[in-house]
């Protein structure tokens, strides 16, 4: 099985499968191709809350701002699982989630066919080559070399500490509920009631329809996370935030 991932719409992706059925008969599996745009850290997190729901497969990851310059094409290698992607971080948390250990490789690229689309060219072949010769044993051929100095990626940590919890919004899906890094834990008994959001007083609901339609409320998402929704509308809008934006909770 081999899945993809990117920010590309459409007709792009097409393309890459196109590549990759030339070179393998393995099983094909969109998981996303609406990511953000050029937006490596959203990507990153629905990646790390996707991916591990699947069997073991070669993960095809193309989140790539850096498209044609001197960054690196890797392999992250986690478990039974694989993720081609550029060396920006977008692999690196799913990775984590996916095995004990993480290991990276560079992918060897001689003269890709353009400079802005090794979606097509670099990293399509480099998937179905990993997913034919195995992966557990494609870092024996020349074409994959360790790769220590690899682009990192973790999300910011909330501060936990006084009265006040102090974290930001992580990404905002697409019926608008803002994630936040805050744990889902810190309100899990407050079910019912309220906390201050931002000094403002929301309820604190386990459900959107817990509240008439049109009105926020915090709640926690199936990531676990706290989640600022409104009920039948856009949370993002509803609290006034967007990716990276601080938020407060108090009590």
């Amino acid at each position: 099985m081999i899945t993809l991932s990117s920010d590309f719409g459409s007709p792009y992706p097409a393309a890459m499968k196109g590549v990759v059925l030339q070179a393998t008969d393995a099983q094909l599996v969109d998981v996303a191709h609406d990511f953000p745009r050029q937006d490596v850290r959203a990507a990153a997190f629905w990646l790390r809350e996707v991916l591990p729901y699947f069997p073991p497969a070669v993960h095809l990851v193309v989140v790539d701002p850096g498209v044609g310059t001197d960054r690196k094409a890797v392999v992250v290698r986690a478990g039974r699982h694989a993720i081609v992607a550029p060396d920006n971080g977008v692999a690196v948390p799913a990775a984590r989630e996916l095995g004990d250990g993480v290991e990276v490789f560079e992918i060897q690229v001689e003269d890709p066919a353009s400079s802005t689309f090794h979606g097509r060219d670099v990293f399509a072949p480099a998937a179905a080559d990993v997913h034919e010769r195995g992966v557990e044993a494609f870092d024996g051929y020349p074409e994959y070399e360790p790769f220590e100095d690899f682009e990192d990626l973790s999300f910011p940590t909330p501060d936990l500490t006084g009265d006040v919890l102090r974290g930001e919004v992580l990404v905002v899906d697409g019926f608008g509920n803002a994630i936040t890094n805050l744990p889902g834990r810190l309100v899990a008994d407050r079910m019912g009631d309220s906390v201050r959001v931002d000094g403002d007083r929301v309820p604190s609901e386990r459900t959107y329809a817990a509240v008439d339609p049109g009105r926020r409320l915090v709640t926690v998402g199936s990531h676990g996370n706290v989640e600022l929704a409104a009920n039948r509308g856009r949370g993002d809008d509803a609290f006034d935030v967007e990716p990276g934006s601080p938020v407060e909770l108090a009590w």
